[in-house]
């Protein structure tokens, strides 16, 4: 049960960085979990905390914020979408000619044990910068963005009165049609929204009836919407934003279809469309919270049976160093893929096709890495049933 609105009204919520402030872990437990802390670093707060059943060592928000001895096994890299390939000018990325992201912090309400970004939060690291101003004059200067994505870390843990000023100069520029916040506040810390008025006052201000502000939510678990984070989500929309929902798919979270099918579900009750789901990236430290591609898949449409049209609208998709791919279909002994944004435009939306392998958990594991090099067409060999090359268009 998430601790009352009442308290935090008169105590505000307090945040957790060391594993001593976590009384219900065991003596044992700590002094074995500091091995990953040590490596990948830990943070929560009081009100998320409140939503562990400590009883149950398998807790599914328990699993999202409280390490696992098992992040040590050597599995994955710390950028494995290579995002640092498409950094033009430091804290900003610009891989899709339309869409732009904008690093404007390196810290969350909480931090996710499956991150992919977690290594912006390593001490030596220098990707992120709190002067987001050669980030916006890149933006000014290239007329094809017309989406900005404001992420980190996690935008909304910023003051209003920080945030606020990156998201008026975003809006001057008269070719940004979209500004995205990527958050995972809503599930994190609800009372961040519901207690700032300003905040709201800013969407508002700023999410025009031509230029919207859209949230992008990270909701894993049903548990997470609470009434608190219910409320903060309409918040959020009243005050004129479209709210959005995104999740990877998660070992021991929301790796069941009833679980899945409900969140999906009740995120369209709130008027929430389910949008990306996501297959974990091969990230350093993250392989006990992976799931197979082909297992994913039967996951996400078994989930999707349960679900109505409303409820059924996210796609399946790997964020590889390439572009964006879409999981469409899986046989008997083939599985169907497809670029929905492509770093280059040479792969648009090309169709992909492999002969099945229920051991890979990443677009590499279908093909030859070497390929990666290959910036014209990264999988041509592999592509149509190993017929060669497809059009440069994907028809």
């Amino acid at each position: 049960m998430s601790i009352s609105a009442k308290h935090l009204k008169a105590n505000k919520v307090k945040y957790i960085t060391k594993l001593e402030q976590v009384p219900q872990l065991s003596s044992t437990e700590r002094e074995n979990l500091q091995k990953v802390n040590d490596k990948f670093v830990f943070r929560s707060n009081e009100y998320y905390n409140s939503l562990i059943d400590w009883e149950d060592p398998k807790d599914p928000i328990r699993r999202i914020v409280i390490p696992e001895v098992q992040e040590l096994d050597d599995w994955g890299q710390l950028d494995a979408s290579n995002e640092e390939r498409y950094t033009p000018v430091k804290g900003l990325e610009h891989k899709y000619s339309s869409t732009a992201l904008l690093l404007v912090n390196e810290v969350c309400a909480a931090y996710c044990r499956f991150c992919f970004r977690k290594r912006l939060f390593m001490d030596d690291n220098d990707e992120v910068t709190k002067d987001v101003s050669e980030g916006i004059q890149y933006i000014r200067e290239h007329r094809e963005i017309s989406n900005v994505l404001l992420t980190g870390g996690d935008p909304l843990i910023m003051s209003t009165s920080k945030l606020a000023p990156i998201i008026e100069k975003i809006r001057q520029i008269d070719h940004v049609q979209i500004i995205r916040i990527g958050t995972k506040i809503p599930a994190f810390n609800p009372f961040r929204i519901i207690e700032d008025p300003s905040l709201l006052e800013t969407i508002q201000k700023y999410s025009t009836d031509e230029k919207k502000i859209y949230i992008m939510a990270h909701f894993n678990h049903p548990r997470e919407l609470t009434p608190e984070a219910i409320k903060g989500l309409n918040l959020l929309m009243r005050a004129g934003a479209v709210v959005v929902n995104q999740t990877p798919l998660i070992q021991g979270v929301n790796d069941d279809p009833d679980v899945l099918s409900k969140l999906f579900n009740k995120l369209s009750y709130i008027g929430v469309p389910p949008y990306y789901v996501f297959l974990c990236r091969p990230t350093l430290g993250n392989e006990p919270y992976a799931i197979p591609v082909e297992k994913g898949y039967q996951i996400f449409e078994n989930a999707r049976k349960k679900c109505s049209g409303l409820a059924k609208r996210a796609r399946l998709v790997m964020s590889h160093e390439t572009g964006k791919v879409e999981v469409l279909a899986v046989t008997r002994d083939r599985i169907f893929m497809k670029y929905l944004r492509a770093a280059h435009p040479e792969n648009g939306t090309r169709f992909i096709e492999f002969p099945r392998n229920p051991d890979a958990f990443w677009l590499d594991d279908y093909t030859d890495p070497s390929h990666l090099g290959d910036e014209e067409h990264p999988y041509d060999n592999a592509a149509c049933g190993g017929n060669g090359s497809l059009p440069a268009n994907g028809n």
